[in-house]
């Protein structure tokens, strides 16, 4: 059996969660209360020395750190993850633009505004981050435009790891109604067999 350490609400845990569920793994989750510094404890940073979550325990001393990483690694076999060479290039290439481009952007507001309530320190550093969010957006809405998902067709954790935080980007007070091609794609994410929704 899995177990995910995670924090609830967090985009980067639900991927894990999200396709764990798919799969029909067993899993458990251990709640890390991130705000209370529970990351940072000595225990924790045995399994992950960044002292950050998601960490997917896969064996009994053996903890993967970082969800892109955990995602590949469940998916592997799975219709979830390419078999030929192009097609994992473009889920490569897709993870890197959701981990550089999009989440620190997206995830980063929405933590500010959900989980720290927006302080005023963060004012002017939130608006940059909210900009570069829809910027990442409008390339992900030029990209559904064209195509049901985003590499081969057909879905995979590349739309696995880009739904985590788009579907909750109003929580980022980003409005997702200027994006139609990516409205209709969360759409379809969200009525697959198998799909949860983000635990708060």
């Amino acid at each position: 059996m899995y177990r995910l350490y995670q924090h609830p609400g967090s985009g980067n845990c639900y991927k894990i969660q999200l396709l764990l569920e798919l799969l029909g793994l067993p899993y458990e989750t251990v709640n890390v209360n991130i705000l209370a510094g529970e990351s940072r404890t000595p225990a924790f940073l045995a399994h992950n020395p960044v002292g950050k979550v998601p960490v997917l325990q896969i064996g009994s001393d053996d903890f993967l750190p970082e969800s892109n990483a955990a995602l590949w690694y469940l998916a592997e076999g799975s219709r979830f993850l390419p078999a030929d060479r192009r097609g994992r290039a473009e889920v490569v290439r897709w993870l890197s633009f959701e981990q550089y481009s999009h989440e620190p952007n997206v995830a980063t507001a929405r933590f500010w505004i959900h989980f720290l309530g927006n302080p005023p320190q963060y004012a002017e550093r939130l608006q940059e981050k909210q900009e570069a969010g829809r910027h990442a957006l409008r390339i992900m809405d030029d990209h559904l435009a064209r195509a049901d998902y985003f590499v081969g067709g057909g879905y995979s954790i590349v739309d696995i790891a880009l739904y985590a935080y788009t579907h909750v980007a109003d929580e980022a007070d980003i409005e997702l109604a200027p994006y139609p091609a990516i409205l209709a794609w969360l759409a379809r994410v969200g009525g697959e067999p198998g799909h949860v929704a983000m635990e708060y």
